[in-house]
């Protein structure tokens, strides 16, 4: 790994075995972009991969020039990355080279999570100062690269040294110029209970894009995108990846213009942003992360997983296995007493669950969603003795204790409301838009960041909590703050999520121990922002197995499994009433945190030994699907979707998971081959079906990595619709054998 400073050609290589990113210093004074892609050799120049330079002055405006910090109003008509109102009204920007350094490691962004390096020599970081002379601003643009990582983070701070204010309109992360336009654009998409489904689609002329405007990054569309060849698969082909380190608006965007040119940016959503700065003051924007393959989707996804997991999550649980849980919500709703969740609790452990998480319900007045969010008093009438008593008598069982909590919202019939109505989100002069019966509280305020540490610190620190669901069921209408003055207005949804961060920050920095599951109704706050405090999310409320497919496909694109809260629901599944095989449904959720939603003083002898045996399967498992590598096999977003397959891999390639999953029975289709990855070609695996029962005449074969890889396993055809009809899984332990008694396939 290096950073390469070239004098003679003002040239910056950001190299290491795996990728290489050049830009140079033109002799505009301006940063040209040069080359993101394959690691290419050091020492060498490569300034003549720029076109020729270009001024904004000539008559060779509208030349797709390639710029590392791209502004408006000087020729370049595409859409720029940074963009300033100054104080004679003006935004022409004319950003010059001034100077740089090169600093080992990678300095942290205030008040924002970014990714981070824990040894000597794992990554350097590139800070260049750019500066406009007339506007007296300053930028400076933060690259790190890792040495072992095929990464590029980005970053920039905008400081305001002249005498006066100026306003950012826009201030992206990351912008990028590719010499071509031969690009498909990956989107993940979707709305409540359908989160992150995969579009993959054509670059037309013109502007792409996804974003958010809603307070947080939202189900509707994820802050990543990836660009890939036509042709590229999981396994070939070009693919570049952009995610950004935030939880609030966003935009993600790409344009191809008319000489065949494409820029992608990514960073905060500029409708509805704007930030004064002062004189001296600087303003940060979020980090965006970007990714190279040359070998497809797979190695991408690799990248950012073991990023994601190993240096943006943080804290005492980044490493640590997650316990198997149980939630009393689907079971109870709210209604329940001490009584009914010990019972719960009970007949989880006796399955051999390892955490009883007590959901909503559990304070104020809160007998339905209509009242008590922000009233954080344990209800005695519920629990007479509080959550210490309980949580005390979860761990006489051999259990741990969680808890649901949702501290950024409040009711209306709260005692919280009538001291504060006026920390509620709205504008004075119009009425308040109440959603879920419930307001969103103004976290842009530091004495309400104050107030939920203090509140919350209280609850957390009156019983043995070991984890904590940090809700969020509703985003944000209305945004305005009465704390500042209009001109600043546009301040109001960063500053909000800001407020956000810093309370996660007090709260995981008082409590280490307590292990924290980011969830917004769902998914609609899955971003890299929260996965720096919160190393696991709650995929999506909808827990339906089917659907959870092509959720949890998504989703891994650039989300660790260890990220994803997977469960086990009952049936009829509550949101989408459909009715699946026990066993296929923990199939689907072993991919991921394992636990249920359910009633297990409910269940049958037959699936309470179906449950215990699920639940020992997975503590067998769970550090391979925790840390282990893992392979998309088959697509639930393309053909019919009827079939998907995926699998995990260890470290040391010595074991592996694979599921196989078929939503319905198709009658005398013949048998299949399904080619695994990832897998030792010359080791011997001994390959064994989960549950026995789902592949008896494989229960147990011994097969070489490398025929696995290049002929796969073979999926026997169904010839009859019983003893299992529609929605099968099966998953195969691939184990590694010293010898090949018997001989081998």
């Amino acid at each position: 790994m290096s950073i390469e400073w070239n004098s003679d050609t003002r040239e910056f290589h950001l190299r290491n075995d795996r990728i290489s990113y050049i830009f140079r210093v033109l002799e505009s004074g301006w940063l040209g972009h040069l080359h993101f892609g394959p690691s290419l050799a050091a020492g060498k120049a490569y300034a003549h991969l720029v076109p020729g330079e270009f001024f904004g002055y000539s008559n060779r405006l509208g030349e797709p020039v390639p710029f590392e910090c791209p502004t408006g109003g000087s020729g370049d008509y595409r859409i720029p990355a940074l963009a300033v109102e100054l104080a004679d009204g003006s935004g022409v920007l004319n950003l010059r080279y001034r100077s740089h350094r090169i600093v080992a490691g990678k300095p942290p962004i205030p008040g924002l999570p970014s990714t981070y390096t824990e040894v000597g020599g794992e990554a350097e970081t590139l800070e260049i100062l750019l500066v406009d002379s007339v506007a007296d601003l300053e930028v400076r643009l933060l690259y790190t690269i890792y040495r072992d990582r095929p990464v590029i983070v980005r970053s920039a701070r905008v400081t305001n040294a002249s005498k006066g204010p100026l306003i950012v309109r826009a201030a992206m992360s990351a912008s990028i110029d590719l010499p071509d336009a031969d690009w498909q654009l990956i989107t993940l998409n979707g709305d409540w209970a359908r989160e992150r489904h995969i579009d993959r689609r054509d670059l037309r002329p013109g502007r792409q894009s996804v974003s958010s405007v809603r307070g947080a990054s939202s189900s509707q569309h994820n802050p990543f995108v990836a660009l890939v060849r036509p042709a590229a698969t999981e396994e070939t082909g070009e693919v570049m990846g952009f995610s950004l380190v935030y939880s609030g608006n966003f935009l993600a965007e790409a344009e191809l213009e008319p000489f065949g040119t494409t820029r992608v940016r990514m960073g905060i959503n500029p409708d509805g942003f704007s930030w004064v700065l002062e004189p001296s003051a600087s303003f940060d924007t979020p980090e965006a992360i970007l990714v190279y393959s040359a070998t497809g989707l797979d190695e991408m996804s690799h990248a950012y997983h073991s990023l994601f997991r190993e240096r943006l999550a943080r804290g005492a649980w980044r490493d640590k296995l997650r316990p198997i849980l149980i939630n009393n919500w689907e079971a109870t709703y709210f209604d329940f007493d001490e009584a009914r969740l010990l019972e719960i609790a009970a007949a989880g452990r006796e399955l051999g669950i390892e955490l009883f998480v007590l959901d909503d319900g559990w304070f104020g007045q809160r007998d339905d969603d209509t009242t008590s969010l922000g009233d954080w008093k344990v209800n005695r009438r519920k629990l007479p003795g509080g959550l210490e008593s309980l949580a005390r008598k979860v761990e006489a069982l051999g259990m741990r204790f969680g808890l649901w909590i949702e501290p950024e919202m409040m009711s209306r019939a709260s005692a919280l409301f009538e001291a504060h109505a006026d920390w509620a989100v709205g504008i004075p002069s119009r009425p308040l838009t109440e959603h879920r019966n419930q307001y969103v509280l103004d976290m842009s305020r530091p004495e309400v960041v104050d107030y939920l540490f203090g509140v919350l610190s209280g609850v957390l620190g009156s019983a043995p909590i070991s984890y904590v669901k940090w809700d969020m069921n509703r985003t944000i209408t209305e945004p305005f703050t009465p704390t500042m003055p209009a001109w600043r207005q546009g301040e109001f949804l960063h500053r909000y999520i800001l407020g956000v961060y810093a309370l996660y920050d007090r709260l995981t920095r008082a409590f280490p121990g307590i292990l924290f599951e980011s969830c917004a109704g769902g998914g609609a706050r899955f971003d890299p922002g929260l996965l720096a405090y919160a190393p696991q999310a709650w995929t999506s409320d909808n827990t339906d197995a089917i659907d959870r497919l092509k959720i949890q496909y998504g989703t891994s694109l650039a989300y660790p499994l260890s990220s994803m809260g997977a469960h086990v629901s009952a049936v009829p599944n509550h949101q989408g009433g459909r009715v699946t095989p026990l066993a296929t449904r923990a199939a689907v959720a072993f991919f991921g945190d394992l636990g249920y939603e359910l009633d297990p003083t409910k269940l049958s002898e037959d699936e309470r030994a179906a449950i215990a045996e699920q639940v020992a399967f997975y503590k067998q498992w769970r550090e391979l699907v925790q840390f282990g590598r893992f392979h998309r096999l088959r697509s639930p977003f393309e053909g019919d979707g009827n079939e998907t397959a995926w699998m995990v891999v260890a470290g040391d390639r010595k074991a592996a998971l694979a599921g196989f999953y078929e939503v319905l029975n198709r009658v005398n289709i013949g048998p299949r081959r399904l080619r695994l990855r990832g897998l030792d070609p010359a080791t011997l695996y001994r390959v064994s079906a989960w549950p026995p029962s789902a592949a008896p005449d494989q229960s147990s074969r011994l097969i070489g990595g490398d025929l696995l890889m290049a002929a796969g396993l073979v999926i026997e055809a169904r010839r009859m619709a019983f003893p299992v009809g529609d929605f099968l899984a099966r998953l195969y332990v691939l184990e590694a054998v010293d010898s090949e008694p018997g001989g081998a396939e």
